[in-house]
């Protein structure tokens, strides 16, 4: 059987409890079912009224990467799934990636990508290739795709406004035999100092959608190259928002045994990177949500983007596609 999440939905003081329970109806297989039977349609609609209402006039910030952002059909769907969250009178904000494209834009110029600790090494060349394919071929792309699936998206990046204020980030090399540990320079890569969301709140409020790239602008005008997960995560924060979901290419946090775990808290984390079940690029997912939620942000999910309709899914229904991340 397949492993499904479910929201209990009853008016308590806890409406965020989680748990996992095995489940025939996974989401994961939920979009092939057939809606024609117009009884099935009406408790679909019905299913969603109490999350619309829980969430009207709320800002939901999703990071949008991986397979979703590159299958056509995921790219579509994804697109609807905005617009439809906004029709309702929901805020999403989009903070989007590209790795991908930006490797192949390098690769196709002859210039080879070095990483280091899972993080480009973004010289003044790179960050060139880096401000092109985030802030103008990907950015505008999804403004492109929201706006033909009937939305009004507005495309920025952190120098806009200078929305996101950055300075350069010191990755210390790791001390060995008594060695003092050293600065590696990583070249135009960035963290966050400080969101300026007030432009954000504007279009909100205009009925815009924003779409922004993690590209971020230090005081003397240098832009930075900023893991879009933690933008996502600072974006969250800075907004209050209800929720945050984290898109990626796997269902979630996974056990050993590969069942899905949700409702996860940062002791639960701590023991689980301790025993190794976490590890590798899901340990700054995991950081970033916990990030979010102890600044404010009612909770956070790492949720499958390989799915069809995932926001829709994890937001509107009584099931989930992911790991719920909370206080």
């Amino acid at each position: 059987m397949d492993l499904g999440i479910q929201e209990k939905t009853k008016q308590t003081h806890h409406p965020h409890t989680y748990t996992i329970i095995i489940n025939p109806n996974n989401p994961r297989t939920r979009h092939n079912m057939p809606a024609t039977d117009p009884k099935q349609i009406a408790h679909i609609l019905t299913e969603a009224l109490p999350y619309i209402q829980r969430y009207s006039g709320k800002t939901i910030v999703i990071k949008y990467g991986g397979n979703a952002m590159t299958d056509e059909a995921l790219k579509q769907s994804f697109a609807r799934d905005v617009v439809l969250l906004k029709q309702v009178g929901i805020n999403p904000v989009i903070v989007h990636g590209g790795g991908p494209q930006i490797g192949n834009l390098l690769e196709k110029i002859g210039k080879e990508s070095h990483f280091i600790e899972g993080m480009r090494v973004t010289d003044s060349e790179t960050m060139d290739v880096v401000q092109m394919v985030l802030g103008g071929l990907v950015n505008k792309q999804i403004v492109s795709d929201i706006n033909l699936a009937g939305g009004r998206a507005v495309g920025l990046t952190g120098k806009d406004g200078k929305l996101i204020l950055a300075k350069k980030l010191e990755l210390k090399s790791k001390a060995v035999k008594n060695q003092p540990s050293e600065i590696i320079d990583l070249g135009h890569v960035g963290k966050v100092e400080r969101i300026n969301a007030g432009i954000v709140k504007l279009l909100d409020s205009e009925k815009y959608i924003p779409v922004i790239a993690p590209i971020g602008v230090g005081e003397d005008g240098a832009s930075y190259n900023i893991n879009a997960d933690i933008v996502a995560g600072m974006m969250a924060a800075t907004l209050d928002a209800e929720r945050l979901l984290l898109l990626t290419n796997t269902p979630g946090v996974l056990d050993k045994q590969g069942q899905l775990l949700t409702g996860l808290n940062k002791n639960d984390i701590d023991r689980l990177t301790e025993d190794g079940t976490i590890q590798g690029g899901m340990l700054p997912k995991l950081q970033c949500a916990l990030d979010a939620v102890d600044s404010g942000t009612e909770s956070a999910c790492i949720i499958d983007g390989r799915v069809p309709h995932a926001v829709l899914l994890e937001l509107l229904t009584d099931e989930g596609v992911g790991t719920l991340v909370k206080k």
